[in-house]
C-alpha cells in the first residue's frame, strides 16, 4: 500500500478519535438544552418523590442528565411488558440521581435496560468445593451485568422509588453497580477522581466490610443489608441505598464511610 494512501487513512482514524467525543458532547450539550417535557415532570412527582427533596440546582441538572440518557439507552420490555415513558422517566431519574452531580460518560457501557413485570428467575450454573457442577435458580429484583446490561424488575423499582427513607432502592443498587463496573468487575472499587483517594477508599470501605460481615455473623443489628456483606461489590451498592436514602443515620454511625460516598457521589444529601 503507498505510503500516501497509509498517511490518509491514519490522518482519518486521529480525526475520527478527536472528532467522535467532541460531536458526542455537542448533541448531549443540545439534548441537555431542550425543555424537559411536562409529561415527564407528572411521572417525576407521581413516582419518584425523592427528586422533590433535592435543591432546585439539582433538580435542573437530574432532569438535563435525563434527556440525554433516555436519548441514548435502550428500555426493553420482557415478559410481555410494554415499555412507556413512565418506567423509562422513571429509572431514568434514579439512574441519573448517581451522576447527577460528577463528571460523567453517562454510563459508558451500558446499552439496555430490560425490565420484567415483576421479579423475575434466573438460572445460575457454579461448581462446588468437590468439582461437581450444579445449577441454581434465583428469584431477583434486579440484576447488573458488566456487558452493558442493567434488569430489573418494575414492581420493585416502583416500590423502592415509592418510600424516599427506607434505605433499600434497587434502581439505585443496580446502577450503583454499573458505576462500580466501569473498571472491570463490580468489586467495590469504582473509578475515583484522583488517584490519592483509592488508599484511603479501600481502606475505609474494607474496614466497614469486616464490620458488617462480623455483625452478621453474630445475627447483631446493622444500618446494613445483610446482603451487603455477600462480597465488597453489594456491599458497595448497599450502602450507595442508604447514602441517598438514610444520610442522617450513615453520618451518625458510619461517618468516615459517608465522607468517602459524599466524596464519590460529589453530594452531601445532608444539606437538603
Amino acid at each position: 500500500m503507498p505510503a500516501v494512501i497509509i498517511f490518509c487513512l491514519g490522518l482519518l482514524v486521529v480525526l475520527w478519535l478527536v472528532g467522535a467525543p467532541w460531536l458526542t458532547e455537542r448533541k448531549r450539550q443540545s439534548l441537555r438544552t431542550r425543555p424537559f417535557p411536562t409529561a415527564w415532570g407528572e411521572v417525576l412527582q407521581r413516582r419518584v418523590p425523592y427528586v422533590h427533596l433535592l435543591p432546585a440546582d439539582l433538580q435542573l441538572k437530574l432532569q438535563q442528565h435525563m434527556q440525554v440518557f433516555l436519548a441514548e439507552k435502550a428500555f426493553i420490555g420482557c415478559n410481555g411488558l410494554s415499555i412507556s415513558d413512565e418506567i423509562r422517566v422513571t429509572i431514568a431519574a434514579h439512574a441519573c440521581l448517581l451522576i447527577v452531580n460528577r463528571p460523567s460518560s453517562y454510563y459508558p457501557k451500558l446499552r439496555q435496560i430490560l425490565i420484567y413485570p415483576d421479579s423475575f428467575v434466573v438460572q445460575r450454573d457454579h461448581v462446588d468445593h468437590i468439582g461437581l457442577a450444579h445449577r441454581t435458580r434465583e428469584v431477583l429484583a434486579g440484576e447488573s451485568w458488566s456487558e452493558g446490561q442493567v434488569i430489573l424488575s418494575w414492581q420493585d423499582t416502583l416500590a423502592g422509588a415509592a418510600v424516599v427513607d427506607d434505605g433499600q432502592n434497587v434502581a439505585i443498587h443496580e446502577f450503583a453497580h454499573q458505576l462500580d463496573q466501569e473498571t472491570g468487575s463490580a468489586n467495590g472499587a469504582p473509578m475515583l477522581k484522583r488517584r490519592a483517594q483509592y488508599q484511603r477508599w479501600s481502606h475505609v470501605l474494607g474496614t466497614e466490610f469486616a464490620t458488617l460481615q462480623a455483625r452478621v455473623a453474630r445475627g447483631a443489628p446493622s444500618l446494613f443489608s445483610d446482603y451487603g456483606a455477600t462480597d465488597p461489590g453489594e456491599f458497595f451498592a448497599v450502602i450507595s441505598e442508604v447514602f441517598f436514602e438514610q444520610p442522617g443515620a450513615m453520618a451518625e454511625e458510619h461517618p468516615a464511610l459517608y465522607r468517602e460516598l459524599s466524596q464519590f457521589y460529589q453530594l452531601d444529601p445532608l444539606s437538603w
